[in-house]
Parts: structure tokens; C-alpha cells; sequence
């Protein structure tokens, strides 16, 4: 399927590995002009390297941003003025009991997982709404809408996100710009893995064991009783933010593995 990307540019945030990476590599390899972005100029180099290589012809650059620092957003905005699709996919995730999360750590999860998509979507939104093209995509997640306990303050990043998404949809009403939230559930990301990894290594069990073991107890109700891959997200991601998503506005569409049970 030709997704009728190649006259467009995608700035995807986060992208240095794990659902960003996968995101701007399925983009680059529809042709669009991919902006890739990390905290440090090391790693987005590692990353254009690796694009480079599996998509071959690929049209890349690389703009570091730490989205914890306004001042560092604002010098990511004078470098890429401009872009046809968004994609809010930074973010930054925690397990931590209740009773032991800061008002610091609160601030800094709403100003990394929320304040970046509000920052970015400011300042692109409106040349979008003039052009009337364009597509701003934030990867929340399940747990915006199913809080986990276990870390209460990174699904009440996911539903503010939600919630500032659908606002944005409706002020594109008559146009055609769309903005949608897509919902990852658990998913082999590099974080994801990291923690899954040292989690085996302190239970002195195998990674599929404590794979099986998440989803018996943690996420019970996954009906595909293991992580997506980066790629089954990206797939989704790359679809909607293609014209051929020109009816899908205002949406939060799942990519979660049944996770969450409700019909709607």
C-alpha cells in the first residue's frame, strides 16, 4: 500500500530507539522526510547510522531537544520551523509506589509527557490549519486510560494527553488536518526491555519467563499474552498520519493487545 508520503516531512520525537525509532523508519521507507530527535547529538548520530543502513535513500536529519528544558524546545523550533506531521511520541515512564512520588517527579512527568506535545502542537498547528493539511499524532498509551497502580503519575501523563488531543481535533473542524492519540499497550521498547531484562536477572528467571509472567499478573487482560513489537506500533502510527487517514480525526486507536476490555 502506498501510503502518499513522499512530498511530506515528519518530525517524530523520541526517535532515537524503541517506538520512535520504529515510527521514523517505517515513515523514511514511505518516503517522507523524517526529523529524528534524542537529548544528545551521540545518540541521534547512532540512529540516522542505523536508518541509513535499513532504508537505504532514506531522507534524514537529526535535531537534538532535552523536552525537560523549555529553552532546549524552543532552539528545536527554530531549526525545524515547520512540518506537515507531528508525532508526540517522547516520553518518560517510572514504577514507583504513590506514596513516594515527589511533587518534583510529578512536574517533570507532565513537562516531559505532556508540556512537549502542548509546546510542539502550539507552534505547528497553526501553519497546518493554514495550509489545511497536516497530521499531529501523540502515542499516549493504555494506561491513560486504565491507571496503573503501579505508576499512577505516567497514566495521568496518558490521559492528559488524550485529553489535549481531542481538544486540538475539534479545532480542526472543516479541514483537512487531523490530530489522533494512538494507544500502545505493553510493548518491547528499549526501556521496556531494559526493565524486563533486570528484572530477570534479579528473579534468576529467563526473559520469557518474566514475559509470562507480567501478563498472568500485571496485564491479565491482553489477549496476545506478550509485548507488541515497535514495528506493529509504527504501522498504525504510519497509517494515520498518511492521507489515506483523512476521515480519522479526533480518534484514540488502540494498538494494544486487548488490553483494554472496554467496547469503546
Amino acid at each position: 500500500m502506498d501510503l502518499q508520503l513522499t512530498q511530506k516531512t515528519a518530525l517524530v520525537t523520541g526517535s532515537t530507539a524503541g517506538i520512535g525509532f520504529a515510527i521514523a523508519r517505517r515513515l523514511a521507507a514511505e518516503g517522507a522526510e523524517v526529523i529524528i530527535n534524542g537529548r544528545t547529538e551521540e545518540r541521534i548520530g547512532a540512529a540516522l547510522k542505523a536508518l541509513a543502513a535499513e532504508v537505504p535513500g532514506a531522507r534524514l536529519r537529526g535535531v537534538a531537544a532535552d523536552f525537560a528544558r523549555r529553552d532546549s524546545v524552543e532552539n528545536l523550533l527554530r531549526q525545524v520551523p515547520a512540518v506537515d506531521i507531528l508525532v508526540n511520541n517522547v516520553g518518560i515512564f517510572e514504577p514507583k509506589a504513590f506514596t513516594d512520588i515527589p511533587d518534583e517527579d510529578w512536574f517533570r512527568f507532565f513537562e516531559v509527557n505532556v508540556m512537549s506535545g502542548v509546546r510542539l502542537s502550539r507552534h505547528y498547528f497553526p501553519a497546518m490549519l493554514q495550509k489545511n493539511w497536516g497530521r499531529i499524532l501523540f502515542i499516549s498509551s493504555e494506561s491513560g486510560v486504565q491507571i496503573p497502580e503501579e505508576m499512577i503519575h505516567y497514566g495521568t501523563t496518558k490521559t492528559a494527553q488524550l485529553a489535549v488531543a481531542r481538544g486540538l481535533a475539534e479545532l480542526t473542524r472543516g479541514t483537512a488536518v487531523t490530530v489522533n492519540s494512538v494507544l500502545p499497550g505493553p510493548t518491547a521498547s528499549e526501556g521496556v526491555e531494559g526493565f524486563v531484562e533486570s528484572m530477570a536477572r534479579h528473579q534468576h528467571k529467563s526473559r520469557e519467563q518474566v514475559e509470562k509472567e507480567f501478563f498472568q499478573t500485571a496485564r491479565p487482560t491482553s489477549l496476545i499474552q506478550r509485548f507488541a513489537s515497535p514495528d506493529e506500533v509504527a504501522d498504525l502510527v504510519a497509517f494515520l498520519a498518511s492521507p489515506l487517514a483523512s476521515a480519522t480525526n479526533g480518534a484514540s486507536v488502540r494498538v494494544d493487545g486487548g488490553v483494554v476490555k472496554t467496547i469503546v
